[in-house]
């Protein structure tokens, strides 16, 4: 973790080298051209980004990309953004956009509050996915949780209206954190009708195998799914 004078704010994560395979690397050299956006201060064209008119979807830190590379390629007619900070998820990602035929995903690798703060316009996300994200499970560390707040409140002046925030946790604290707190934005509501506020995984949402590990195990599983109001 660090602080960012420029930014005056605390990093929801750690920037870590990591080891880039082979593959991750020729995927970064071959297809990164194509599919990874620069970061800009300065909205990013949708449009003209993806070449087509069509629904949008960010996914803030997608980890090595097995999950997104499932949902881009069931949903073929709306258009995915990855952002991530980590160089061999970026690559492996890369490789899986490869193998997977998928013209429907750009890459942006960087800090998605930055990214959504000045390349995202308002009102253009028809959704945001975060899976997953770190829980900083020590109470020290709870403030460097990305789901807070001014983040909740900055992802929905990115939404349309009728577009969702759909959140999902293996860590219980972290999932009554992020119910009271995606509760708390008025410029949502929640789509659940379980009493307990969570929802059913959605069918796009497929389980990866550390969940699966962790399912078998007995853990459980949150997921949020919340509407921006018309």
């Amino acid at each position: 973790m660090f602080y960012d004078p420029s930014e005056r704010r605390i990093r929801s994560f750690v920037t870590r080298a990591g080891r880039v395979s082979v593959a991750q690397g020729r995927a970064l050299e071959e297809l990164g051209p194509r599919f990874l956006v620069p970061y800009d201060k300065a909205p990013l064209d949708l449009a003209a980004t993806f070449a087509r008119q069509a629904p949008t979807i960010l996914e803030i830190g997608f980890g090595m990309g097995e999950t997104s590379a499932k949902i881009s390629a069931l949903m073929p007619e709306k258009n995915f953004i990855g952002v991530e900070v980590h160089t061999p998820g970026v690559g492996s990602y890369l490789k899986l956009i490869g193998e997977g035929n998928l013209e429907n995903v750009r890459i942006i690798q960087h800090d998605a509050v930055e990214v959504l703060t000045n390349m995202i316009a308002p009102d253009s996300l028809a959704g945001v996915h975060v899976f997953f994200p770190d829980p900083w499970h020590k109470a020290r560390h709870n403030k460097r949780r990305l789901i807070q707040s001014p983040l909740v409140q900055l992802i929905s002046t990115r939404l349309a209206p009728g577009g969702y925030i759909h959140c999902a946790t293996d860590w219980e604290e972290y999932a009554i954190q992020m119910l009271e707190v995606l509760s708390a934005e008025p410029t949502l509501k929640n789509t659940a009708t379980d009493p307990s506020g969570y929802v059913p995984r959605p069918d796009y949402r497929d389980t990866t195998k550390f969940e699966n590990r962790g399912l078998r195990l007995g853990h459980g599983v949150w997921d949020l799914v919340f509407e921006k109001r018309a």
